[in-house]
């Protein structure tokens, strides 16, 4: 399905079979800011991705070279009604919420500049591939508003309170090696590399049986957002599903025999 301000293919280096695709932020000449048409092209495509079963790993990236996304397009929001921006805001909640809650690892792959809506998309992602020339921001302040995407308690649990606190009120711009050390960006790459090194690494989450990446996921997202004993109470209760699952005697099997396993899915 074709989308206007998207593009969605199979990553570079590999074939649909590989179960890795792109999600590409395709308005490069606005430095992919998100319009309304984006964040309902992205509600419609994050749908229909997450019903896709031979997709294995999804990695976010922006078109060109300069930007990941500079956030919400302020072009058309200017002289926007109340009424109007909250109706586009709720399309960006649902879009948001549906990559933090996605069923499959989402990998952020950011070159250039990632601010506002932009670096909220990438921290909702389950980690960030960034190149060593990108910038991220949280300026929202300065334009008489907040973040509204997650940002705030995404980067209160990357970074912690205090430097979250810094960061946001006086809409600083940080580098990629700063994201790192703090432990917002996962991975440093270099200037142009950040989407082959995202591939790199979803190579290695697809060695992983489907089933047990998607409770991994869950149990990791879920189970840090509570008490220890909660949380591990989820890891529990999924590790039992994938006891009874065929994939765990395909692991086991496949390793005493000494070959790759062939995952089921199920």
């Amino acid at each position: 399905m074709g989308y206007d301000t998207l593009l969605i293919h199979a990553a570079p280096g590999t074939v649909p079979a590989d179960g890795i695709h792109c999600l590409v932020l395709n308005r490069p000449e606005v430095m992919n800011a998100m319009n309304t048409q984006m964040f309902v092209d992205l509600r419609e495509a994050l749908h229909e991705l997450a019903f896709d079963d031979g997709l294995r790993v999804l990695i976010v990236t922006g078109a060109g070279e300069r930007a990941f996304c500079t956030g919400g397009d302020l072009k058309q929001r200017d002289g926007m009604t109340d009424l109007a921006w909250r109706k586009q805001h709720q399309l960006a909640e649902e879009v948001l919420l549906a990559v933090k809650d996605f069923p499959r690892p989402v990998i952020a792959a950011v070159e250039g500049h990632a601010h506002g809506g932009g670096c909220e998309l990438a921290l909702m992602c389950d980690w960030i591939v960034a190149a060593r020339t990108a910038a991220f921001s949280l300026p929202e302040v300065r334009r008489g508003i907040m973040p509204g995407g997650g940002g705030i308690q995404n980067l209160v649990r990357a970074v912690g309170g205090r430097r979250a606190k810094q960061l946001l009120l006086t809409a600083r711009r940080f580098s990629a090696e700063q994201a790192s050390a703090w432990g917002m960006v996962t991975s440093v790459a270099e200037p142009g590399q950040a989407l082959a090194a995202a591939v790199a690494e979803a190579r290695e989450i697809v060695l992983a049986a489907p089933m047990a990446a998607h409770y991994v996921k869950v149990a990791a997202s879920r189970g840090g957002e509570v008490d220890f004993h909660s949380g591990y109470a989820l890891d529990i209760a999924a590790y039992n599903v994938l006891v009874s699952s065929e994939d765990r005697l395909e692991g086991v099997r496949a390793f005493n025999e000494k070959r790759a396993p062939r995952w089921a899915g199920r």
